[in-house]
């Protein structure tokens, strides 16, 4: 299987799953750069198909509506190679843990005092839209155990910047 070689013709060659700011985006655009190979953000690429927010997907659409984009976005981007990170509910969709099954996961693992520091926990956050600190700890609850389940590698994200935290990633996707 070509998956997890950097240049290679088929697969993702790596993905970063985690929660609301665990740095996926920030840590990807690096190891991307780093490696030489395409970034994919599945919620980007939900954005500018569908050329709204997804807070704005959320409320007139429905979350049912963009987990059903989002799983679709995230498929297309596991197809091709390079580095991809998918919104931190992706792994929760069955049909997309089936497909990252199979692909070299990292799950950057983070603190809510990280997490808060990063994203503040603004609005542009749908789930976390209503006392934010609470319904992130239960949303990281309800959601480690399929991380650590599909991850191949953990990356702890504490305290960290990003440029350590993907010379870690980059480490590990060259060496396993």
């Amino acid at each position: 299987m070509s998956a997890g070689v950097p240049g290679a013709s088929a697969g993702p060659t790596v993905v970063l799953i985690g929660p609301p700011g665990a740095g996926k985006t920030t840590v990807g655009e690096l190891v991307a750069a780093a490696l030489g190979v395409p970034f994919t953000d599945t919620d980007r690429m939900v954005e500018d198909e569908q050329q709204t927010t997804i807070s704005d997907l959320f409320v007139e659409r429905g979350e049912a509506e963009f987990r059903r984009l989002e799983a679709d976005a995230v498929a297309r981007a596991l197809a091709a190679p390079g580095v991809v990170a998918v919104g931190g509910g992706a792994p929760m969709t069955d049909s997309t843990a089936r497909l990252l099954e199979d692909a070299p996961v990292i799950f950057l693992s983070v603190a809510i005092a990280d997490a808060a520091g990063r994203i503040g926990f603004s609005g542009a956050r749908p789930l976390l839209a209503v006392n934010p600190r609470a319904t992130w700890t239960k949303l990281m609850d309800q959601r480690r155990p399929t991380y650590e389940r599909l991850a191949t590698w953990v990356v702890d994200t504490a305290g960290r910047v990003p440029e350590d935290i993907s010379a870690e990633v980059v480490g590990l996707v060259n060496h396993g």
